[in-house]
């Protein structure tokens, strides 16, 4: 996020640029919110390529200046944008790039103009398989 943010800052200033997180490992919107690092429970789920009990050390001073805030939605909100992006696109995203989608879709990101990095198609093929059959892994 924050080399998304890096970039975006210098070439469209005004632009607002979130972080995404699952509900189930949301350190930087817990951090965000204090001010400060913070320590939060941590569970491990199909999400595996963000969240974690806390922001690394190194990245705090960035994330806290670069990015505006931290979108934070459920699993069964990536499962759904899984989904859509596989049946409507044709693109298969693993959790952690899905989960702009998630955001965006519940009016979380705002109202304008809204673009979701869909990054990562590392995700299990019985996982995937699980998802696309409404259910979650």
């Amino acid at each position: 996020s924050c080399g998304i943010a890096t970039v975006m800052r210098a070439l469209k200033p005004d632009a607002l640029v979130y972080a995404c997180e699952v509900d189930t490992a949301s350190p930087l919107a817990a951090s965000l919110a204090a001010g400060s690092p913070q320590e939060v429970d941590y569970t491990a789920s199909f999400v595996d390529g963000i969240g974690a009990s806390s922001v690394l050390p190194e990245i705090w001073p960035l994330a806290s200046r670069l990015l505006d805030g931290s979108l934070v939605v459920g699993l069964e909100a990536v499962a759904q944008a899984i989904r859509t992006l596989v049946e409507r696109s044709r693109v298969v995203a693993e959790g952690a790039g899905a989960a702009p989608v998630a955001a965006a879709v519940a009016g979380k990101a705002g109202t304008g103009k809204v673009v979701c990095v869909v990054s990562g198609g590392n995700i299990d093929t019985s996982k995937l398989v699980k998802i696309l059959g409404m259910e979650i892994p």
